[in-house]
């Protein structure tokens, strides 16, 4: 079988990936955008949302211990974890197959950071908002994060059907 029969494939597959990424990215600044008050209000709905879990799960003293602050810095690492995921997934789709790990690390890890510091940016623009280093390197982590799981589903996807490559060309 030919490359061209899967090319509608791949070029489907890029879209997505690119339209989760742009949505991810889009998010990420959308909250940046929002008044103190406005962002205190969506995590105080989390928060309660996620005490209420914990205490019908049976953990009421972890629910305890659950603050806004914690909840702000776990969104802030979750949106940012799903970006590195993306980021290698596009990284992968672009680059193609190769055997060198470099271009997966390098230019998602660049693009990562660089979203950090424009995120921390846009928000000392908005009431009672504002920035914090240590924001950027939580941010980071959650990218470097997203990266691993998306280097680890790769992998896992490579080990499935890697073989059939060999048949396909």
């Amino acid at each position: 079988m030919s490359k061209t029969r899967y090319g509608w494939f791949w070029t489907i597959l890029k879209l997505l990936v690119l339209a989760g990424l742009a949505w991810t990215v889009c998010f990420i600044f959308s909250n940046s955008m929002q008044t103190a008050t406005v962002s205190s209000g969506a995590s105080g709905r989390v928060l309660e949302l996620l005490q209420g879990l914990l205490n019908r799960l049976g953990h009421p003293g972890l629910a305890a211990r659950l603050t806004d602050h914690i909840v702000r810095k776990l969104a802030h690492f979750c949106e940012y974890m799903l970006e590195g995921f993306f980021l290698v997934l596009m990284t992968r789709v672009l680059a193609g197959h190769r055997r060198r790990l470099l271009p997966y690390l390098s230019w998602p890890a660049l693009v990562g950071v660089l979203t950090a510091l424009t995120d921390e940016t846009i928000q000392l623009f908005f009431q009672g908002r504002g920035s914090r280093v240590t924001d950027v390197w939580i941010d980071f982590g959650g990218v470097v994060a997203g990266m691993l799981v998306g280097l680890v589903c790769l992998a896992l996807l490579r080990a499935l059907f890697g073989h059939r490559r060999s048949e396909l060309e």
